[in-house]
């Protein structure tokens, strides 16, 4: 391992990092929510209000946070969250993320708006990987995505379902976020300043969204993307449509985007393997519940029928093994492994995967448990979690 990376000891370390290497636009994408972020903020304090209960005196030898999400076999209950536009976070960014994710033993999450696309991934890999979707207006172009999917052996879906229309994103709007980057001369200032991003730029073709470009009718340069992805999400989405998409996949799916204990009874009555209680990292409703707030709710509802997993605001360890403790049967992140990567490429992402690992596996012992199968409620102290 590097020097540099040898420093890096926590999740707030490849942040720094990032900021200083990602382009402005990109980095921000990544690290903001809508409106005022108060959700978004809100993902990360909520988790830090809740405490754990230290014990001493007990064997911490042999622990273990294996286990299984979907029926898949994990190193830790995490899997790396579905992500836009990864691989301009760095240069083939969802290709290193997923080599860093399979090399550690947990799942990647290839996201409609990759840069890099299903194909390429799945050659670089060689590896089963998740895929999550997005409805479009155009189904014919949705099925051909999920059959496309199939063929490149992923191992699960992710449907998406909290974005119909999109929650505005005031930096987004002011950087004028396009992929890749508009050559106004606030950006070409700002990229000046980014020589290593630019250098792995040069070295890639893979600068505009792989899955759609080329694919979608009509979509073949830049100006034509831009057009289509703005009238493409599908405000219409209805649990219809996803009792059509579990057809046409026939495999294990998994619903992203539950934040109601309503709509959790709907999602486990489709007969998806799970469900991912989010609120997209705070980049939609603002003002919405965090997920470790009503996670709990929902778990009581629903968790005996179906696995219940969580994302949205997880930074370390701890916060996976506090969901856990609250009834999460797995977890997601996404800015965590962004980071990573933004600062330090695949090393990153792995880099980011050792510390969370550590974290949890350090925070289980101390508080007493040895394997992730015995965490529940009573490692946390009474009247600091969310019931």
């Amino acid at each position: 391992m590097s020097q540099n990376l040898s420093t890096m000891t926590c999740i707030e370390d490849l942040r720094v990092v990032a900021k200083r290497r990602v382009p402005r636009m990109f980095y921000d994408y990544a690290d903001s929510g809508a409106w005022t972020e108060g959700t978004y903020r809100a993902n990360e304090s909520e988790f830090q209000k809740i405490k754990l209960r230290q014990r001493v005196a007990v064997n911490m030898d042999g622990r273990s946070l294996a286990t299984t999400m979907a029926g898949i076999d994990v190193k830790m209950p995490v899997a790396l969250a579905p992500t836009g536009l990864t691989g301009m976070q760095h240069a083939d960014g969802e290709i290193l993320a997923a080599q860093a994710a399979a090399e550690f033993g947990v799942p990647f999450t290839l996201s409609t708006m990759s840069i890099c696309s299903i194909e390429d991934v799945a050659q670089a890999t060689q590896k089963p990987f998740w895929f999550q979707l997005y409805v479009m207006r155009d189904r014919e172009f949705i099925g051909n995505l999920i059959d496309r999917a199939k063929a490149a052996g992923c191992s699960a879906l992710v449907l998406t379902l909290d974005l119909q229309i999109m929650g505005q994103r005031h930096k987004d709007i002011k950087n004028g976020l396009s992929a890749p980057p508009k050559l106004t001369l606030a950006n070409m200032f700002n990229l000046a300043f980014k020589p290593r991003w630019c250098l792995g730029m040069l070295g890639t073709k893979r600068r505009t969204f792989g899955n759609i470009v080329g694919h979608a009718k009509g979509v073949t340069d830049l100006a034509a993307l831009s057009s289509w992805t703005a009238e493409q999400f599908d405000p219409r989405l209805s649990w219809d449509d996803v009792a059509w998409i579990k057809e046409r996949w026939g495999g294990k799916l998994i619903l992203k985007g539950i934040l109601d204990v309503e709509d959790a009874r709907r999602a486990a009555a489709t007969g998806a393997d799970a469900i991912i209680v989010s609120n997209h990292g705070g980049r939609q409703l603002d003002g919405a519940v965090s997920t470790i707030e009503i996670l709990p709710a929902i778990v009581s509802e629903v968790g005996s029928q179906i696995e219940v997993w969580l994302d949205s605001g997880i930074r370390s360890g701890q916060d996976v093994l506090k969901a856990a403790a609250l009834g999460a049967r797995g977890t997601m992140i996404g800015r965590a492994f962004l980071y990573g990567l933004g600062a330090y490429g695949k090393a990153g992402v792995t880099r980011a995967l050792e510390i969370i690992y550590k974290e949890a596996d350090v925070t289980m012992a101390l508080c007493g448990r040895r394997n992730i199968s015995e965490i529940d409620r009573s490692i946390l102290v009474p009247g600091t979690y969310p019931t």
